[in-house]
């Protein structure tokens, strides 16, 4: 029965973890004060991710004089306020990038996207001018008509520019374009 016990041997536990020390409080920044630094403050513009720790009363009367702009030039204020606008990043015109392919047109009203290349003497003139629309030069098969075609359907579908006025004429004019070569190459 004695070796029962043997068996079990007391769990020694170091002095220094059962009496361990209270978590360390911050005490606050200003100047006399002995209170707990609780609320955290910028120490300059310059160096956002280093702080003052202060009591409440201390935050509040620093917060009351704290200017980011103090000593910035008329420039450096735009400049901060307009990075902070776009969130530090480039922007665009509203619109995205379909806004940006509009603004490439042309002032004489010519849509690049529907460009006539340089004329095909062996192809009849309805054909060479499909041929153009569709972006299309010989030779071509039906494969890459049609490829081409929907390619060009969902660039100019109009449910895909919904802003946009004439897209809805540039797909009729895809489509019958598409119509035109597709009956000169099955005939």
């Amino acid at each position: 029965m004695s070796h029962i016990y043997n068996m079990r041997k007391p769990r020694f536990i170091p002095l220094e973890s059962a009496f361990a020390a209270a978590p360390k409080i911050r005490t606050c920044d200003h100047e006399d004060c002995e209170c707990a630094g609780d609320f955290r403050a910028p120490k300059s513009p310059y160096r956002l991710n280093e702080y003052f720790w202060f009591c409440l009363d201390h935050v509040r009367e620093y917060n009351k004089r704290w200017d980011f702009y103090q000593g910035m030039s008329t420039e450096e204020i735009e400049a901060s306020r307009i990075s902070d606008i776009t969130w530090n990043r480039p922007s665009w015109p509203v619109g995205g990038w379909r806004t940006l392919l509009e603004s490439v047109r042309y002032l004489d009203g010519i849509d690049p996207f529907l460009k006539v290349p340089p004329q095909v003497p062996s192809l009849p003139q309805p054909v060479q001018k499909a041929m153009g629309v569709l972006e299309l030069a010989l030779p071509i098969t039906l494969e890459c008509l049609k490829k081409q075609y929907k390619k060009l359907a969902k660039r100019h579908h109009p449910d895909l520019n919904p802003k946009d006025k004439q897209a809805e004429e540039r797909l009729k004019v895809i489509n019958e374009a598409y119509r035109v070569v597709k009956k000169h190459l099955t005939a």
